[in-house]
């Protein structure tokens, strides 16, 4: 029934019209009839095939279920309707121009500190020699981005038995500017800006810790072209203590302190050799702070022994101002840096005492991959052949001389010369294994050690962390 209608609509179409049926010759007429005849026979032809066709769709149907067709040219994919989700050491949620990522650090430290026997005195005993250990940091938060250049990140740590702010601020980037504002660092120094998990040693150089370098609540911008990284911001005090609900000086309502940091980077590239130069300079006035008296101090390299053996005694100040150069080199698996920093305290009617702290070393990526840079400081060593997948990781060896003084004018905070050898394996990516070992001399050191106050110290560290 379908053919005989099918031919039938066809031939309609292929017949004259009546007025045009009178203009043609008996031999066109055949001539029709003929493409008519084989028109029907391809039509029932046609319609065996389909039926065919049907019956086997019909069959596969009853027994296998059909998977829904990939999108195509004329109906593509819907974008910004779901979620989606990919891995970067932790869960990576996107969707549309807006992300998630979720982010975490553990680090378990461990050392022995060995020191002359007795270490203290009798009025001022120290236990803190031999073994300690501790969870160093464990760090929870995530970062990401909203849409329309702007951006965040959120982290909270514990850490020294209590939990605090880290890295907490919004951002807002087009083109080569970068604007932040919130909780973070103030570009005080390229070893203090590395992060903790990509240091080549365990611990930052010691006048990172002595001259209180840390995260504070400020509005910075950063410009970036080339091999030119200009950084610069207006801050207060790190959001904890800001947070501090104490009265008086100390207490966050009545803390308006307050400071102007600024970082210049040259990174400029021959061939694979890449260069580093950088000098940052600081000035912050302590206000209401000026009530509480400063102290500077420093640990013997381990975080897990609390004991100063440097410390200068309390100063009356009313500001601080500070300034660094840094040089650093990389290539290949090759790389070398170093930094001078000078921290000079006003003091109001006595004169300024200027305490100094410096580092330099060298280090050596032992199978081969590189330490990355990008944005004017080092990154992680990425393993070119992680367990797992037919390698051992990636291991690096540093040797640092580490220097610190904290003696000047009639401030007497002792003087600390080391040396740290440190090796660090990194099995897969995020997670690092690190082996430390200094050796450290002392003069005029807070704490006596065998009734003298100029002495060495050896010390063994080991960290694991984990950082995604």
């Amino acid at each position: 029934m379908r053919n005989s209608s099918l031919a039938a609509g066809l031939a309609l179409c292929l017949l004259p019209s009546p007025a045009a049926a009178q203009a043609i010759s008996e031999a066109e007429a055949q001539e029709l009839r003929a493409q008519i005849s084989a028109l029907k026979a391809q039509v029932e032809r046609l319609e065996t095939r389909l039926n065919g066709s049907t019956s086997a769709v019909a069959v596969a149907s009853a027994t296998t279920p059909v998977a829904p067709a990939a999108p195509t040219a004329a109906q593509p994919a819907k974008t910004g309707s779901s979620t989606d989700v990919s891995w970067k050491g932790g869960p990576v949620f996107s969707k549309g121009g807006a992300s998630f990522h979720v982010k975490g650090r553990i680090q378990y430290d461990a050392g022995l500190l060995m020191t002359p026997e007795p270490f203290g005195s009798a009025a001022t005993p120290d236990r803190a020699r031999g073994y300690s250990n501790e969870l160093r940091r464990l760090r929870l938060g995530g970062e990401g981005q909203l849409g329309g250049g702007f951006g965040y990140k959120l982290e909270v740590e514990l850490s020294d038995n209590s939990v605090d702010l880290v890295d907490t601020y919004i951002t807002y980037e087009k083109g080569k500017w970068l604007v932040t504002l919130g909780n973070q660092n103030a570009f005080q120094s390229l070893d203090e800006l590395i992060s903790d998990t990509a240091g080549s040693v365990m611990e930052r150089a010691a006048f990172t810790d002595a001259f209180a370098f840390e995260r504070r609540l400020g509005l910075s911008a950063q410009y970036r072209s080339g091999m030119l990284l200009a950084q610069a911001g207006i801050f207060s005090d790190s959001a904890d203590s800001l947070t501090n609900s104490a009265d008086g000086p100390n207490g966050g309502d009545e803390n308006n302190s307050y400071g102007v940091d600024g970082r210049i980077v040259l990174a400029p590239k021959f061939g694979k050799t890449q260069l580093h130069f950088g000098l940052s300079g600081h000035w912050r006035d302590f206000q209401r702070l000026s009530e509480v008296p400063q102290r500077y101090r420093q640990r013997a390299y381990l975080h897990t022994a609390n004991s100063r053996i440097l410390a200068t005694p309390a100063i009356a100040a009313d500001g601080e101002s500070h300034y660094g150069v840094e040089l650093a080199a990389e290539r290949g698996p090759l790389w070398a840096a170093g930094e001078a920093h000078w921290l000079r305290v006003s003091r109001p009617g006595l004169a300024d005492p200027t305490f100094f702290g410096g580092y330099g070393e060298v280090g050596y990526v032992l199978t081969g991959e590189s330490r990355s840079y990008k944005n004017g400081i080092f990154g992680i060593v990425k393993p070119d052949h992680p367990v797992g997948s037919g390698g051992w990781g990636a291991l690096q060896a540093t040797v640092r001389y580490d220097y610190l003084s904290l003696d000047d004018k009639d401030i007497t905070g002792g003087t600390q010369s080391g040396i740290i050898a440190a090796l660090v394996w990194t099995p897969v990516e995020f997670l690092r294994f690190n082996v430390n070992y200094a050796h450290l001399d002392y003069t005029d050191a807070a704490i006596l050690a065998g009734g003298r106050n100029d002495y060495g110290v050896d010390v063994v560290g080991w960290r694991a962390e984990l950082d995604f």
